[in-house]
């Protein structure tokens, strides 16, 4: 099998070369080429994905106007002055014009662009709720892969929205500043659960005492399961005034968290929730591609406009074209025949090809499989005399059994057991293809012989 890196283009293949060797150059291009999703971006991701994951990422958050951008600006300094290579992803809302980040942060930080140790990025909603953009996972992919010790990701700054950091960040910080107003509103709807940090950035206006007492009071009613409280820390970055303090909660959390494993579980449910995220996406692009093609979207809303059909109902439809329905779908038609050459030829005169033939020694036949549509028909020949296909023969010939397909096969054998149905088998067996399968007695199902069965 080709590996991931071999299985680039050339020119993909110096492009993921250059992001490991920390390339500027070839890390922008590779960050466009994944956020902007273009064709090589899975090859390109697979190729950096090993190389990921060493990287230590702070989350950034808090509502407009509380100096984030600043603060990153001067957390930035003080860890390049460690030697430490920094990546910066600035999250800004999407231009309703031109789809790009209305706010550039790389304007507010135009002190570290001549610094090869640190790469910004700023990054378009492109109206993705909770405060990230959906690419940002994978854009964090890339930067870790590039070698960047420290990655800090700021979030819209929309409000209540922002709790998503906490899904990609190894440690979250909650800015908040005085004369906002009423500060409790802002650390409810979540934002008071997801802080590792507090900040309290501006803290050389009046009221700041007043922030971190509320700060203080809400956290001694909050249960975190024999977790020390987040630190509350007071900055003012406009000064640089507070941010070694900062940083020094930064890692004291992460150091904590390692010791106890909850570092390790939010990393592992990181990469939960980037396959779910983008098992999602490819879903949704399948679905367009395959089934829901701009005009079947449109039909559908009529009908949901005319009340037709509900919106659940018009997913439903959708995904049986996918064939991704719970729906029932009949697999094969079983027909049993004295001579399977014999009546292989007869089926070919009549345009049916053979997809796949077998013997399948525990049912004591040589199959033949031809599809029809999106279902087929099997050939059963007997390969013995004492078998059930042979001892059918003897009556007649024909239709011997219809197969419904089943996602999971122990489930529908207990549910139809649950409902009284008389069942052949009570657990599964093998059948063709290495799937697995049971029948249903025909006094249950009128007469006809049915045979459940689970994809092997």
């Amino acid at each position: 099998m080709l590996s991931a890196v071999s299985a680039l283009s050339p020119l993909s293949n110096e492009l993921a070369e250059g992001v490991r060797a920390g390339d500027v150059r070839a890390l922008a291009r590779a960050i466009s080429v994944v956020e902007n999703d273009r064709p090589e971006a899975a090859a390109l991701l697979a190729a950096l994905f090993p190389h990921a994951g060493k990287s230590l990422v702070v989350g950034i958050t808090g509502p407009p106007g509380s100096g984030k951008s600043t603060l990153v600006d001067r957390l930035t300094a003080h860890l390049r002055r460690q030697g430490r290579k920094v990546g910066i992803v600035a999250v800004d809302p999407t231009s309703p014009f031109s789809g790009g980040a209305i706010l550039g942060d790389r304007i507010r930080m135009q002190g570290h662009a001549a610094d090869e140790g640190v790469f910004i990025r700023s990054m378009a909603t492109r109206g993705h709720l909770g405060g990230l953009a959906a690419a940002t996972g994978q854009v964090l992919t890339v930067l870790s892969a590039s070698g960047k010790e420290v990655i800090l990701v700021e979030t819209v700054g929309v409000g209540q929205d922002e709790v998503e950091i906490v899904g990609t960040a190894d440690v979250s910080v909650v800015v908040l500043v005085p004369g906002l107003g009423d500060e409790v509103q802002a650390l409810k709807a979540g934002i008071m659960e997801i802080a590792d940090v507090f900040v309290v950035n501006k803290a050389d206006r009046e009221g700041v005492d007043r922030v971190v007492a509320e700060i203080e009071s809400m956290l001694s009613l909050a249960t975190r399961d024999g977790e020390p409280p987040p630190q509350i820390v007071q900055t003012v970055a406009t000064e640089d005034r507070g941010i070694d303090d900062l940083w020094r909660a930064v890692e004291a959390f992460r150091l904590r968290s390692a010791g106890s494993g909850m570092l390790a579980e939010r990393r592992r449910a990181q990469l939960r929730r980037q396959l779910e995220d983008t098992l999602q996406d490819r879903l949704l692009a399948r679905a367009r591609e395959a089934a829901l093609t701009p005009e079947e979207l449109e039909k559908k809303v009529d009908r949901l406009e005319a009340r037709t059909v509900d919106p659940r109902a018009a997913a439903e439809e959708v995904m049986k074209r996918m064939g991704l329905s719970k729906a029932l779908k009949i697999d094969h038609l079983g027909i049993a025949v004295p001579n399977l050459a014999d009546a292989v030829k007869a089926y070919e005169a009549l345009g049916f090809t053979v997809e796949s033939r077998e013997e399948v020694p525990t049912e004591k036949v040589r199959v033949a499989f031809l599809p029809v549509g999106e279902s087929r028909l099997e050939l059963l020949e007997p390969t013995d005399a004492g078998s059930t296909i042979a001892k059918f023969l003897q009556k007649r010939s024909g239709i011997h059994h219809v197969c419904v397909l089943v996602p999971d096969i122990e489930a529908a054998l207990a549910d139809l057991r649950a409902r009284g149905v008389s069942l052949i088998d009570e657990s599964p067996r093998p059948g063709a293809g290495g799937s697995r399968v049971a029948f249903v007695h025909p006094r249950s199902a009128g007469g006809v012989l049915l045979e459940l069965k689970e994809k092997g």
